[in-house]
């Protein structure tokens, strides 16, 4: 039987041809032999072998936005994602997929996932972002993380909206201020069960019995996070609602309500610079090694499939993620486009997690490894807890809103004493006049 194969993995090709037709000067030639005999007559070849870009390519180098602060983060090795005992089975199957798992990732993680099919590597993956929930022990991450996650099927991310250019994908994408595909994962919704549960709680507050409607907004205490609350029967008024913290809400069941609050908090804070304007998301495609004329003008059913790989990591990592989560991120793209990601993964400020079976790639990138075998997993490398670099925080100082105009941004500088005492001041100067003052803490500014 013949086989005619298309494939960017040098040792793939090595292992198998007889025969390559290789595309030279706009016309097709054939050569007998392997990838290794193709290197020997065209010395050019050699670069099949490299994960970096050909001389001749002109293919744009790829950036990722920088995350943003993560409260109380100091160093990069600090957990900021992590699962405790985690084992999934999913229903009417007669054994875990994923058992007994304890890892963590930080803003310096660059891990490879790896292992055979059917190992649990796609659904350890799920079940970190929160697409399915475990069937036992824990998933945490930090109150304002944002994870960027592409499915190992990517194209199921865009399948219902090939009739939009990139741009219009992406303005409809983040049109209500947060990520539409994260608001669909399972740690933030609430299902009848559960609703049935929580329907039971009474609070005790001033002396009365109050059940809760729904949490409305979140601010920063000393030492955590309390939630406004807005309670059944009454409005949602500033006089009618109370603020509690965070563990007592934990207590009494409302985990998915308080995720939900902070997801919409998180990706406020990663979208507020930046104007959902189509020529903010050209410049962004364009950072993801898609030409403008592509994300304006070409509709998503036209694009080719590598094409659709760039789109889709555009509109994954538009609100400024702290993590990037690639499953299978090497299907479709050539190995200059390979290259390029590979130096955007290189230089991006947070965690990368990464799961492929092409050892080139991984072994370019990563320094750890997760290995998943019959649904356990072996950590391999990494660095130690402790040993990591300080967080340095970046201060963006302007921004260019849709009409091209410079806005001044605030400072998150530390106040000295004397700038607090003049804050007050204006503070109280201001309720004095019927002005409304924010409460949030009074340190930075």
């Amino acid at each position: 039987m013949t086989s005619i194969v298309v494939s960017h993995d040098s040792d793939f090709l090595d292992n198998i041809c007889t025969n390559i037709i290789h595309y030279e000067g706009r016309k097709l030639k054939t050569y007998k032999g392997n990838l290794a005999e193709l290197v020997k007559h065209c010395p050019e070849a050699k670069s099949y072998y490299e994960l970096q870009a050909s001389e001749t390519a002109f293919v744009q180098a790829f950036k990722f936005p920088e995350p943003g602060f993560l409260d109380g983060v100091k160093t990069k090795d600090r957990a900021i994602l992590k699962c405790h005992s985690v084992t999934y089975q999913y229903p009417n199957t007669p054994k875990p997929v994923i058992e007994n798992v304890s890892i963590y990732v930080s803003l310096s993680s660059r891990v490879a996932v790896v292992g055979p099919n059917g190992a649990g590597k796609s659904t350890l993956i799920k079940v970190l972002c929160g697409e399915i929930e475990p069937t036992d022990g824990n998933v945490w991450k930090h109150q304002n993380l944002r994870v960027a996650y592409v499915a190992q099927h990517a194209f199921h991310h865009i399948e219902s909206h090939l009739e939009k250019t990139p741009n219009e994908y992406i303005q409809w994408r983040y049109a209500i201020g947060e990520d539409r595909e994260a608001m669909g994962t399972v740690d933030r919704k609430i299902d009848d069960e559960e609703a049935k549960k929580l329907a039971a709680v009474v609070f005790s507050i001033d002396g009365q019995k109050r059940k809760i409607e729904k949490l409305i907004a979140r601010r920063k205490a000393k030492k955590t996070y309390e939630y406004e609350v807005h309670w059944q029967g009454m409005q949602p008024i500033p006089d009618q609602t109370t603020w509690l913290p965070r563990e007592k809400l934990e207590d009494m069941g409302y985990s998915k309500m308080l995720a939900d609050i902070d997801a919409k908090e998180a990706a406020a804070a990663g979208l507020w610079a930046k104007p959902l304007t189509s020529d903010n998301i050209a410049k962004h495609l364009e950072d993801c090694g898609l030409e403008r004329e592509f994300s304006l003008h070409s509709q998503m059913k036209g694009l080719s499939g590598g094409q659709k790989v760039k789109v889709v990591l555009g509109a994954c990592t538009w609100n400024n993620p702290h993590i990037i989560v690639l499953d299978e991120p090497t299907n479709y793209l050539d190995r200059d486009s390979l290259a390029a990601l590979a130096e955007a993964i290189k230089t991006f400020g947070g965690g990368v997690l990464l799961i492929s079976h092409h050892q080139e790639f991984l072994d370019a990138l990563c320094q750890e490894c997760w290995r998943m075998d019959a649904g356990r997993l072996t950590k391999e490398g990494g660095a130690e807890p402790g040993t990591g670099e300080k967080v340095e925080t970046i201060q963006q100082d302007e921004m260019i809103d849709g009409a091209g105009n410079t806005i001044k941004i605030k400072s998150t500088k530390k106040l000295s004493r004397k700038e607090l005492k003049q804050k007050e001041r204006y503070k109280k100067l201001a309720r004095a006049n019927g002005e409304a003052v924010s409460d949030d803490e009074d340190e930075d500014y």
